[in-house]
């Protein structure tokens, strides 16, 4: 196989820059940022709760978000915590442990869709201000 770097480098550094592109420190970065946007969603979830209580049901729809905000808090609650479960599960000692993974990682996802099509639908009814004109 022909080397894409220049002749003067020699074969064995081609080898080396191959081997710095580590899949471990790329997924590693993929879930810490993956972790920030959860938090920030659930930061932003938690400041449209404190919105609605503060407004209380003079907003037009606020059984409905109260509803949607809440739900979609407790699903990503429940997905941070079946993340964390999952990454106790040592999946390499055996079929069991595999099968556990797999399901748990299926709730997880299950979650996570169930969480944003609430955030989709809470999005949609929007949270403008309850009154914003006053009718003379």
């Amino acid at each position: 196989m022909a080397s894409i770097l220049p002749a003067a480098l020699g074969g064995g550094e081609s080898d080396r820059v191959l081997k710095s592109m580590d899949a471990n420190r790329y997924a590693t970065k993929k879930t810490i940022a993956q972790g920030m946007l959860d938090i920030a969603l659930l930061t932003a979830n938690a400041s449209q709760l404190k919105y609605i209580l503060q407004v209380g049901e003079k907003h037009e729809f606020y059984t409905l978000m109260l509803t949607l905000i809440s739900i979609s808090i407790i699903l990503q609650v429940t997905a941070a915590m079946l993340a964390v479960i999952l990454s106790l599960v040592n999946f390499h000692k055996g079929k069991l442990q595999q099968q556990v993974a797999n399901l748990l990682n299926h709730f997880s996802l299950g979650f996570v869709v169930m969480a944003l099509f609430c955030d989709i639908i809470k999005m949609n009814f929007g949270l403008d201000p309850a009154v914003p004109y006053i009718h003379s």
